[in-house]
Parts: C-alpha cells; sequence; structure tokens
C-alpha cells in the first residue's frame, strides 16, 4: 500500500508564511520516495503581512489557507478536514509563518503556546507515534507542543533560540547546514534549513530529503 503524508503550510513567503523553497523540496522528496501527501492548512487570517521585497509591514490582511494555496497549486484543504488516521506521517516546512501564524514561539519563546488545532495535530500524530519531520523553525513549535516529553530536534547553531527551545523540555542538538538529527525514541526528523540565512539550495535540500526519508522509513 503506497504511504501517505500529511504536510501542513503556514502561508506563502518566509517573512510572514511557509518557506516556498522549504516546501517544495518537501514535495520533491516525498514525490521521490513515491510516497502520496495531501497539504492542509489553517483557514484563518495570518497574523500580519510583510512586503518580501522592502520587508516593511502591509496593511493587507492574508489569509493562511489561501495563501499556501499559491505553493500547492490550489490542491489544498483546511486544516479542519485533516484527520491523522488517514496519514502515515506528517511534515511541517518552515518560514515564520510556522512561529506567528501556528504558535507565538516568535513573540513569546518557551513562553509561547501553539494554536489549538497545530496542538491538537501534533498530539494526534505523536500519540499514535507516526513520524514526524519538522524543518527549519517548525522544530521549536515542535518543542512548544511536546517539549515536556524530552523531544529532541535541531534549528541549527542559533544560540538564542536554541536556549528558548530547551527551555520548553525539549534537548537541542546543532547542525550543520546540511544536516539533520533523528529523535529516534520519539520519530522526530528535523533539518536547519533556511535557519541559516547564507544557505545554498542544494544543501537545503539534502537536509530535507534525509528528514523526509526517515519519516517515511519510520512508517
Amino acid at each position: 500500500m503506497t504511504k501517505k503524508y500529511a504536510v501542513i503550510l503556514s502561508g506563502c513567503g518566509h517573512f510572514d508564511g511557509a518557506e516556498i523553497r522549504e516546501s517544495v523540496l518537501t514535495f520533491l522528496a516525498l514525490d521521490t520516495h513515491g510516497a502520496e501527501y495531501e497539504v492542509f492548512a489553517p483557514n484563518q487570517d495570518q497574523f500580519h503581512t510583510l512586503n518580501h521585497l522592502s520587508g516593511d509591514e502591509s496593511s493587507t490582511n492574508r489569509n493562511i489557507l489561501e495563501e499556501s494555496g499559491r505553493i500547492a497549486r490550489g490542491n489544498i484543504k483546511p486544516l479542519s478536514e485533516m484527520n491523522s488516521k488517514d496519514f502515515s506521517g506528517l511534515l511541517i516546512p518552515g518560514g515564520f509563518g510556522v512561529a506567528k501564524n501556528f504558535c507565538t514561539f516568535a513573540f513569546k519563546g518557551s513562553e509561547g503556546e501553539a494554536s489549538p488545532a497545530i496542538q491538537t495535530t501534533i498530539k494526534d500524530f505523536y500519540d499514535s507515534k507516526k513520524p514526524i519531520g519538522a524543518i527549519c523553525i517548525a522544530p521549536a513549535l515542535l518543542s512548544l507542543v511536546l517539549g515536556e516529553n524530552g523531544i529532541e530536534v535541531t534549528i541549527g547553531n542559533d544560540e538564542a533560540t536554541a536556549k528558548e527551545v530547551e527551555k520548553t523540555g525539549a534537548k537541542h542538538i546543532i547542525c550543520g547546514k546540511d544536516e539533520f538529527h533523528l529523535d529516534q525514541k520519539n520519530k522526530i526528523a528535523t533539518t536547519p534549513a533556511y535557519m541559516y540565512d547564507d544557505n545554498k539550495l542544494h544543501l537545503v535540500q539534502k537536509g530535507i530529503s534525509a528528514v523526509v526519508e526517515n519519516v517515511i522509513n519510520w512508517s
């Protein structure tokens, strides 16, 4: 039976939504391994909208589901329609939307909270012992939800972010630009990707491909 995975996007664009390259590389890795997947996003407004050329905030309100649909070519469903029982594992690409739209880690660090729907989704997969792959800043989201379980994650080598991750009870593992970490006990695979701003696309691909491959192998 072909395995099927859920991918959750947080918008479109690394300043205020999902990191586009990380999202596409996640799809590519799944497709390369012959795995089916469905894409989901919350049907709600994102925290704010930023101009990706200037970095300035815009007064425009954008919907997370509609923006994520740009990356998914319209083949996307509201997160409310996801049932974890239908999937073999979960994958969460990065982008600041994860830390702003899915939780408040961007503003409160370890004191932040995940939105109820995101928290429920992550816990459903974890409690069912299904693997989870998290990319870039997404491991910080996992730490907010699952940190008390002593999970192991990486966000690369940023000391300030790593300290906030560890305050949740999670263990942070330093990783290089193309590296990844596998928490075998909890079936969680993570990679820094564009947590290194100057990372090269082929190195980002290497880390994401390894995360996806191990999520598939665990399921």
